[in-house]
């Protein structure tokens, strides 16, 4: 429907999205520099060691022979030939990674990466991402959400809680876990903006999903095709008492929750949000464990990533989790095999420069880009650039757009031109930004060169954020 005019009692001065997001899926390809590109959905970045071989053939045989993992966990395949786009969606539909293609964009979940593995957080929230996936894919209405709007599952570490997503599942706090808690114990639904109620853990994903529709009735009242949630009016969004009556429709038992207040401009990295360290292997048992890699800026060669998916199914459980800090959690595979994931190029120590270091595509892939941005990364990481999973993560950006950003505090490394770079440290708000309005910078180093970037790096991301100098050129 189209917007309403100017006049209209619903229009403010909050921007009107003049067309549908044209965020890419598996089924609209996304035309770049170095072909197509397909984004595939992995609803809390888990699959099977099936489905990562199919993946494996995808790359090779249509693709640029990589895999690329996204920030939210997702999967991306680069340089997909012009006439690929229907083999890739039957061989996809085959390995059982298109349940829904009419939501496929929609699938949008990340979920603590590490829960039911290692004896950490109050809720195993796998089986609650896997449910709302579902309702997700069997609502009708659900198809109307861009393929941006983001939910994300806290088993109660923390790990999520921050992630900027539009509707979190929050379970009860480890700290506020105790001997005799219930076995489902109460969680909080949490929209981007302030509404919260709190219900049990086993009506979570149901109450998630009300949620999502408020939104998208929210969008429609304000006319401004809002993508996100950030993106209403202010004043807008769903509130706790639209929720509580959706609720209550459902037969959901609810109340309302507080919500969190938001935190220091530029916190340190908080155990609980921090990326975990590469390297690390859970002991198995009961939990039973897992051992955790990551990939350089994201990209894993075929052989790399069937390297990983033979080791899960022959040594694990036959699952792989992609986690939004571009890494590979292998449930149940003992410490004894890092060594050979490390042998395939895959990173296994927690010290590695490339601990927290991410980047956009950059040269030549994007015809925006400023920078062959990878190629700089790797040079920073080579050298003296620090790392270590107490530093801030660093990402580099070809271009202003920041694309593929992580949330939360950061250094930005963003491209300007003639090989140079401004270097900011972001606040990282927790919640998602609106298009076009990034984080504000709390330190800024502008047109360093190559000579003095690496150095420049290293010193801002291992000192503590509120000792670092202001704004230097």
């Amino acid at each position: 429907m189209p917007p309403p005019p100017a006049n209209h009692p619903n229009r403010d001065e909050t921007p009107v999205r003049e067309r549908g997001d044209a965020c890419p899926g598996a089924l609209r390809l996304h035309t770049a520099d170095d072909g197509a590109l397909a984004r595939v959905r992995l609803p809390a970045g888990v699959l099977t060691a099936r489905q990562a071989h199919s993946l494996a053939d995808a790359a090779e045989r249509l693709g640029d022979g990589a895999l690329h993992l996204t920030s939210r966990g997702n999967l991306q395949l680069r340089g997909v030939g012009a006439t690929c786009g229907g083999p890739l969606a039957e061989l996809l539909h085959g390995a059982g990674l298109l349940p829904a293609p009419g939501h496929e964009r929609v699938r949008n979940i990340v979920a603590s990466p590490f829960s039911g593995l290692d004896g950490r957080g109050t809720r195993d929230v796998q089986p609650l991402a896997r449910e709302l996936d579902a309702l997700l894919c069997a609502n009708e209405r659900a198809a109307a959400l861009s393929g941006r709007f983001l939910f994300a599952l806290d088993d109660g570490r923390g790990d999520m809680a921050g992630f900027g997503a539009d509707v979190t599942l929050r379970a009860a706090a480890v700290e506020d876990a105790h001997p005799g808690a219930p076995a489902d114990p109460e969680a909080a639904v949490v929209v981007a903006g302030g509404a919260a109620v709190r219900v049990s853990c086993a009506d979570g994903p149901r109450t998630m999903l009300l949620a999502a529709e408020a939104f998208l009735d929210a969008a429609e009242a304000s006319g401004t095709r809002a993508w996100r949630v950030a993106e209403l009016p202010p004043g807008r969004g769903p509130s706790t008492a639209a929720l509580l009556d959706r609720a209550a429709v459902a037969g959901i038992a609810a109340e309302a929750a507080p919500v969190p207040r938001p935190g220091p401009a530029v916190p340190p990295p908080a155990p609980g949000h921090r990326p975990p360290a590469a390297g690390r292997a859970v002991s198995g048992g009961s939990p039973p464990g897992a051992a955790y890699v990551l990939a350089p800026l994201g990209r894993l060669t075929a052989a790399q990533w069937r390297a990983a998916a033979d080791l899960a199914a022959r040594e694990g459980t036959g699952e792989l989790r992609a986690t939004p800090w571009r890494g590979l959690v292998l449930p149940g595979l003992p410490a004894r095999f890092l060594p050979a994931l490390a042998e395939a190029g895959l990173v296994t120590d927690p010290a590695s420069p490339w601990h927290g270091t991410g980047a956009c595509i950059g040269r030549p892939g994007c015809a925006k880009a400023l920078s062959d941005v990878r190629a700089d990364a790797t040079a920073a990481a080579s050298g003296t650039a620090g790392g270590g999973p107490g530093s801030l993560p660093v990402y580099w950006s070809g271009c202003e757009r920041r694309c593929g950003h992580p949330h939360g505090a950061r250094i930005d490394v963003v491209a300007t031109g003639d090989g140079r770079y401004d270097l900011t440290v972001a606040a990282g708000g927790a919640g998602p930004q609106p298009a076009g309005r990034p984080d504000p910078p709390a330190v800024a180093l502008l047109g360093l060169d190559p000579g003095r970037l690496a150095a420049a790096l290293a010193a801002v991301r291992s000192g503590p954020a509120h000792h670092r100098p202001s704004t230097t050129k």
